[in-house]
């Protein structure tokens, strides 16, 4: 946009009041002119009114006020006699017998640059020079005058001064570079100060942080002339830290490494600081900041925010950091015991992300699963001795698994199992009694027919072993098998008793069912000859031979089919043999 500024002849007009004595002058300390162009000095003096001079010449210097030292002659009102510098390119503009000084220089170039100094000729010795004098400045470019700060937003106001002291050449003003401003606007205004004239052309805007480093262009031109004088200036826009770059929430993996990036669009240039929750980790001024973390962990899950910050304000951009790991080792509520039929809760918690799924099994079996969780409980209204026994607690996700045992014990009063029974042969009787429970159970043997009661540490007769919860007591008695004769197994411990009677088992029907009607029939008569021998061999036996029961070296174990291993028999001592009565004896 152009600024044609056309002024009316304007001269300087000084009151003779003015002034500060009777030789003294008035004219501007600087004035400003561009090179090839012309200037005007205003120029006021005075002199003592009682010499009424008839005719006044003067005489203008450059440099130099005394004549003494030759400065050369810028102009001279008697003669044509100036300095070569100045031939063809002075005159005055001013009336001298009006004590008006003002000269005129044209086609100004930069030698011309310096003081200038007039001096009065009223005839004869009245003769002054003054010691005021004009200092001109030759320059080639005008001057784009800008505020102390440009703020975005805050409208602005960039001024290009262009000196405008020769009436006979007019400026003409203009911008270039400012199309991207926004909410612009240019207009022009003349100013004085000091007698000295300037054609201000003012562009105003809104700025933006987009119009930092812009540079704008001042042009001034004159009509029907070929000089063009230019003047740039970048933009200086201060703005508030704006972040044009940094991370996004994202999901790492524990130990992997994560760098964070913030880069900063501010001016001044900020202070900029990675922060995890309230606390600092990294902080510099500059344009970006690069946080680096190696091996994370779980430790360093959280947000973490970038702050910029300069005197203009601040902005922050925040972000989850999420770390992701495999389960931890699941902590149990401990080993449990309990007795049976109490309510039992059993709590497995973990830590993990993702949550993990966690379940509980029991030699393979799926007892629990909870999805998503960190914890899972496993509860039991009322527990009974079949969930005794080993447990394990197993959590993973996509990224690991971890497990822990945990041992369930339920006590609970005595159970007499299966395989508890009695197997009779034609002299001798044996018994196995076998009880679960726990705590264990003490086994007794009673036999109410005889009013007698064995156990375990009847050592003669019962042998026990115990396997886990179980034990198995194998009661062997020696003799005929008395018809009335029947045994109850009583197992007892802290929680009750359970009796059972055993039921006999005749060995002798087993083996017949077995054989079949041919082996029967080898067998009968292996029997008649059998019981022809022993019929001949007891006559020659000692009657009076008491014995109800013999021991045999290695006696027989009869063991549950639920326990392999058998473990060691104890043999009881104490029954005597007395103790069964004579009717053992047949």
């Amino acid at each position: 946009m152009k600024f044609f500024y056309k002024a009316l002849p304007v001269f300087w007009m000084l009151s003779e009041g003015v002034l500060a004595g009777p030789w003294s002058a008035w004219m501007p300390e600087n004035i400003v002119a561009f090179e090839g162009t012309c200037v005007v000095i205003p120029c006021r003096f005075n002199y003592p009114e009682e010499l009424r001079p008839s005719v006044v010449h003067g005489i203008w210097y450059f440099n130099s006020p005394y004549p003494k030292n030759y400065p050369p002659v810028v102009y001279k009102s008697r003669t044509n006699i100036v300095h070569e510098s100045y031939v063809g390119r002075t005159r005055l503009t001013g009336d001298l017998n009006s004590r008006n000084c003002s000269l005129q220089i044209t086609r100004l170039s930069p030698e011309l640059t310096g003081k200038y100094y007039f001096r009065g000729d009223l005839g004869g010795y009245n003769q002054y020079t003054y010691s005021e004098h004009c200092n001109l400045e030759i320059i080639n470019q005008p001057s784009i005058v800008t505020p102390p700060e440009v703020l975005e937003g805050s409208e602005v106001e960039l001024r290009c001064v262009v000196p405008d002291n020769c009436p006979e050449m007019k400026p003409i003003v203009s911008w270039s570079n400012h199309e991207g401003l926004k909410e612009y606007s240019v207009y022009g205004q003349v100013e004085e100060e000091g007698s000295t004239w300037s054609l201000i052309s003012t562009l105003k805007f809104l700025p933006s942080r987009e119009n930092n480093h812009q540079e704008l262009a001042c042009k001034v031109t004159y009509i029907n002339t070929t000089f063009e004088f230019d003047a740039y200036s970048a933009l200086d826009v201060k703005y508030v830290p704006r972040i044009v770059q940094a991370n996004s929430s994202s999901e790492v993996i524990q130990g992997s490494p994560v760098v964070l990036v913030c880069t900063v669009d501010s001016n001044p240039l900020a202070l900029i600081s990675w922060l995890r929750d309230d606390d600092v980790l990294y902080e510099a001024q500059g344009g970006s900041l690069t946080l680096h973390v190696e091996n994370i962990t779980y430790l360093q899950d959280g947000i973490y925010t970038c702050v910029a910050e300069n005197i203009y304000g601040k902005e922050n951009h925040s972000l989850a950091l999420t770390v992701m790991y495999a389960p931890w080792k699941p902590i149990v509520n401990g080993s449990v015991v309990a007795v049976e039929g109490d309510p039992v809760t059993i709590l497995c918690s973990t830590q993990s992300n993702p949550e993990p799924i966690i379940t509980i099994f029991k030699e393979k079996k799926v007892m629990k699963t909870v999805v998503y969780s960190n914890q899972l409980a496993l509860e039991f209204a009322s527990v009974t001795h079949e969930d005794d026994g080993e447990y394990w607690c197993i959590a993973e996700n996509q990224f690991g698994q971890s497990s822990s045992p945990f041992n369930l014990t339920v006590e609970f009063a005595p159970l007499i199992l299966t395989e508890s029974k009695c197997t009779a042969a034609r002299d001798t009787v044996q018994c196995v009694c076998a009880a679960k429970s726990n705590p264990e159970a003490v086994i007794i043997f009673k036999l109410p027919s005889r009013n007698v009661t064995v156990n375990e540490t009847d050592r003669e007769f019962v042998y026990s072993q115990r396997t886990g919860y179980t034990v198995t007591s194998i009661l062997t008695l020696r003799g005929e098998v008395d018809s009335q004769l029947y045994i109850v197994c009583s197992a007892k411990n802290f929680y009750g008793t359970k009796d059972q009677q055993l039921h006999f088992h005749h060995s002798n029907s087993l083996m017949w069912a077995k054989v079949g009607p041919v082996g029967a029939v080898v067998a009968f008569a292996i029997l008649i000859a059998v019981v022809c021998y022993v019929s001949q061999t007891r006559r020659k036996k000692n009657m009076n031979e008491n014995s109800s029961f013999m021991q045999t070296e290695n006696p027989p174990v009869i063991y549950s089919g639920d326990y392999k291993t058998p473990g060691n028999l104890e043999k009881s001592e104490v029954l005597t043999k007395g103790a069964l009565g004579e009717a053992e004896i047949q």
